[in-house]
């Protein structure tokens, strides 16, 4: 736990208006994973190949797929704090790996990110580690992202939807969008 608590500041040095697409991953079926160089994010089926849009969930009255969970985004700098080694990120379960902080104070539910020709937008429901993440990569790293400064900095990853549809390209830049000033 103190290494993975030492590795925090690295974490919290990541950029917070643009960052680096470090790697996406596709979920064709439960447990299997691909990493792919490009992904097509679609409005309705999310990250196109995921099998995100064929599983149910708890979360809906349902059991469909849960359209605010649509994507998972997970910090580069924090799987690679947990993973260590790169070949082991995509067992997080994530579909995006990026650079950039995504903190609740900087990445509030409503913002949003473009990468490559999409838009996707942070949603509300928390994204939390579960039995899966601790059978992976211990107990010491479920507790760590699951801590109350791990859920502040979201060191699990966040949620998000497709908001505009488009490719995106491991190496794109992901640029925060400025908020949208409302009317009172």
């Amino acid at each position: 736990m103190s290494e993975l608590e030492a590795g925090l500041l690295k974490i919290r040095e990541a950029p917070r208006e643009q960052g680096t697409l470090e790697l996406i991953v596709r979920r064709p079926a439960v447990d299997l994973r691909e990493v792919v160089e490009v992904a097509d994010l679609d409005l309705e089926k999310g990250l196109v190949g995921d099998s995100w849009i064929h599983r149910p969930s708890r979360s809906t009255p349902d059991g469909s797929p849960n359209p605010l969970m649509q994507l998972n985004v997970m910090s580069v700098r924090a799987i690679s704090l947990i993973a260590l080694d790169p070949e082991r990120w995509s067992l997080a379960g994530d579909q995006m790996y990026i650079d950039l902080d995504l903190s609740l104070e900087n990445l509030p539910a409503g913002s949003r990110l473009s990468i490559g020709d999409a838009v996707i937008e942070v949603t509300e429901p928390p994204h939390r580690g579960c039995q899966k993440f601790s059978s992976r990569f211990g107990a010491d790293a479920l507790r760590f992202v699951n801590s109350e400064e791990g859920r502040m900095l979201r060191l699990r990853g966040l949620n998000a939807r497709v908001v505009v549809a488009g490719s995106v390209r491991r190496g794109d830049a992901v640029t925060k969008q400025p908020t949208p000033v409302t009317a009172v």
